[in-house]
């Protein structure tokens, strides 16, 4: 099963145009265009928010080590 031809394609638009009428095709093209826009932001927005998650938790689990260590005293007898 490969890509479909032309005429699948003519005749999927036909049915298309019949259905909703040649005036909404605009209107469904640029809601699917924003759809898509939006998904990606979104994507985006939460890969960068994943990586600074990450980064503040590793500043914040290096502090914690470095507090939960008991200061080196030296004593001179």
């Amino acid at each position: 099963m490969g890509m479909p031809g032309t005429t699948e394609l003519l005749l999927i638009l036909g049915i298309v145009v019949l259905l909703f009428g040649a005036k909404k095709i605009p209107d469904l093209a640029k809601g699917l265009g924003k759809g898509i826009k939006n998904f990606k932001s979104e994507m985006k927005d939460d890969g960068i928010e994943t990586v600074e998650a990450d980064v503040l938790k590793e500043v914040e689990g290096s502090d914690k080590t470095a507090s939960t260590e008991a200061p080196k005293t030296t004593t001179q007898a």
